[in-house]
């Protein structure tokens, strides 16, 4: 399964921060509901086993809608349970490497900041670009600012999609307009809201009116 375009338009990741005594799947599920196009589980905590439950379950509700998913830097759960793919910061594994244990098929998305990092990701497979923090962000310590005119650059330096991520909700999203990203990745613009479906549906008009500006 590889990804469009279309399917980059409102890409969610997950957040245990924001359960609030709720299960992760039902969270999920409302902001699919909202109309979320791509999910990436990521998590830092959870020990293997339980990553993997959650995973499973998580693969099947996106079939469900028919929504692309991925994880978060860990490729062997992601092949463990037969994920749609992985995404991996500059710090992961090498895309590379990731597309060699994951095989041709899989989608593999790569965090970058620069354009240098950018094109090399692209040659080396990867299938979509993650560029951020494009606004100042509380959910990644190491996210790195990138400028408008950087984003802009990567967009025009390379022929896979990129997604703007960090910082984005749907007062800013305008501000992204013209920069040639096809998609916004989003965390507590969605899960910290009180009404995940609405905060989602939202999100995905405007975002919409944004990539076609």
């Amino acid at each position: 399964m590889k990804c469009s375009k279309d399917d980059l338009l409102l890409y969610a990741v997950t957040d245990r921060h924001w359960l609030e005594g709720r299960k992760l799947t039902d969270v999920v599920k409302e902001s699919l509901e909202g109309g979320v196009t791509f999910l990436q589980l990521r998590e830092k905590q959870l020990d293997d086993e339980t990553f993997l439950e959650e995973a499973i379950e998580l693969k099947e509700l996106c079939r469900e809608y028919k929504v692309p998913f991925v994880i978060n830097d860990n490729v062997d759960i992601a092949i463990k349970m037969d994920a749609d793919g992985v995404h991996v910061g500059q710090s992961d594994m090498e895309a590379g490497d990731v597309r060699e244990k994951l095989g041709p098929d899989k989608i593999i998305g790569v965090s970058a900041q620069s354009v240098e990092q950018a094109v090399l990701a692209e040659k080396r497979g990867a299938d979509y670009l993650g560029v951020g923090a494009v606004f100042p962000t509380g959910s990644k310590d190491d996210a790195d600012d990138v400028s408008y005119e950087t984003l802009k650059a990567i967009c025009e330096a390379v022929s896979i999609p990129v997604i703007a991520i960090g910082g984005i909700t749907k007062d800013n999203t305008p501000q992204l307009g013209g920069s040639g990203i096809c998609g916004i990745a989003v965390i507590s613009a969605i899960y910290a809201a009180k009404d995940i479906k609405a905060a989602a549906a939202e999100l995905k008009e405007v975002t919409k009116k944004m990539v076609n500006q």
